[in-house]
């Protein structure tokens, strides 16, 4: 995560994109190294919510695209994820797609998506607000702490 703090702007992107697809990835460590060395937390903000929300939309092509067993295997993703994921998209809707920035269900929900063709721009709308809003939060604690 070093590394990619040191790349600035660059790494944050990266980190945040990766931390949304199949890799176990912490953008919000590398949110909070630069936020403490000065950098714009709205410029911040911005990249890491877009990176992280394009790694969302590689999920959901995925699951737009791709067979289950390919996406399964791919996300390393159990059958227990995908119930537990169509569930939640039965259970709250669309709107589910807000905490596709929570650790473990997001990844799920996001391939859901694109497996149950839930419209791309209401995919886009709620993933980004969700992972926006998340982005913010970190970065008021991590500047009010400091």
């Amino acid at each position: 995560m070093e590394y990619l703090s040191e790349l600035g702007h660059i790494g944050l992107f990266i980190s945040a994109f990766l931390a949304a697809t199949i890799l176990p990835l912490s953008s919000e460590i590398v949110l909070s190294a630069l936020l403490l060395n000065g950098l714009s937390p709205t410029t911040l903000v911005i990249i890491a919510t877009t990176g992280n929300v394009l790694g969302s939309l590689t999920n959901y092509a995925l699951g737009y695209w791709g067979s289950l067993v390919v996406v399964k295997k791919w996300l390393r993703m159990s059958e227990v994820d995908f119930v537990r994921a169509e569930q939640r998209f039965v259970k709250y809707g669309m709107f589910a797609l807000c905490f596709a920035w929570v650790p473990i269900i997001g990844d799920p929900l996001t391939v859901m998506a694109g497996v149950l063709r839930v419209r791309l721009k209401w995919f886009l709308i709620l993933v980004t607000a969700g992972k926006f809003l998340r982005y913010i939060v970190i970065s008021y604690m991590v500047l009010k702490v400091n």
